[in-house]
C-alpha cells in the first residue's frame, strides 16, 4: 500500500510489518507528524520490491515477518542499497536484539513498547543521517557490549540467530532446513557451531536457551 499524501518533495518512509493494525497506526503517526509518504509492506519479498522500485529514505523494520527473518531482510537491503537507512521498529526490549540489528546496519532500535514520539524522534534521527537509541537501550547496549557478562548471542550470526529460534518453535532439523532451502547436513552444522558458541551440551539445551530468550524467527 502507498500513501501519497504528502508527495512532492515528501521523505518516503516504508513500513515493514504483517500486522495491518501496526502499520495503520505507524502509518497515521507519520504521515501526521512529518508529512511523509508512507510505504507499506507485509512480508519481506513485498518489501525488497518497493525498495527497489522507490527507493525509501527510511526503512521502519519489524523483527518478526512470515517469510523471512527481519536481518536477513535488513542484509538484503544493504546489499541492494550500502546507504540504507533502517530503523528496527520489534516488539523485542531485550538489548541484544537491538545490538544485533546495529551489528547487521541498522540505523536506530525502537521497540513497539516505547512511546510513540519515541518512534516519530527515532524516524526523524534516521532521516537526518544519525543513530537512534532511546536513552535506556542506549544504555543496557553499552553494558552488554562491555560488562563482564556479555551476551554470547551476539556473536550468533543472522542465520543462527533464525535457527536458534526456530529451534525453540519446536522445529526438527529436517523441517528447518526444508523451510530455509539448504541440507539437513547445514543446519546440524549449524548447530554444531552454535553449541560451541552458546556453550551448549546439547540440542535440548540450545532449545531452552531459545525459549528462556523468546526469540521469534
Amino acid at each position: 500500500m502507498v500513501d501519497e499524501a504528502g508527495a512532492g518533495g515528501a521523505r518516503k518512509i516504508l513500513l515493514v510489518d504483517d500486522h495491518p493494525v501496526v502499520r495503520t497506526g505507524c502509518r497515521r503517526l507519520l504521515a501526521s507528524a512529518g508529512g511523509h509518504v508512507i510505504l507499506e509492506a507485509e512480508n519481506g519479498a513485498r518489501a525488497l520490491e518497493l525498495h527497489g522500485s522507490e527507493k525509501p529514505d527510511c526503512v521502519v523494520l519489524d523483527l518478526g515477518l512470515p517469510d523471512m527473518s527481519g536481518l536477513d531482510l535488513l542484509a538484503s537491503i544493504r546489499a541492494l542499497d550500502p546507504d540504507a537507512r533502517v530503523l528496527v521498529f520489534s516488539m523485542h526490549e531485550d538489548p541484544v536484539f537491538a545490538a544485533r540489528a546495529l551489528d547487521a546496519g541498522a540505523r536506530g532500535y525502537v521497540t513497539k513498547n516505547d512511546a510513540p514520539e519515541e518512534l516519530v524522534a527515532a524516524v526523524e534521527s534516521v532521516l537526518a543521517g544519525d543513530v537512534y537509541l532511546s536513552r535506556d537501550m542506549a544504555r543496557d547496549v553499552a553494558l552488554m557490549n562491555h560488562g563482564p557478562n556479555r551476551d554470547p548471542l551476539r556473536d550468533l550470526t543472522p542465520r543462527e540467530l533464525r535457527v536458534l529460534a526456530e529451534l525453540g518453535r519446536g522445529g526438527a532439523i529436517g523441517d528447518i532446513a526444508e523451510r530455509l532451502g539448504v541440507s539437513y547436513k547445514t543446519i546440524a552444522n549449524t548447530c554444531t557451531i552454535m553449541k560451541t558458541k552458546l556453550r551448549a551440551g546439547s540440542i535440548r539445551d540450545l532449545i531452552r536457551i531459545a525459549v528462556e530468550r523468546r526469540l521469534d524467527p
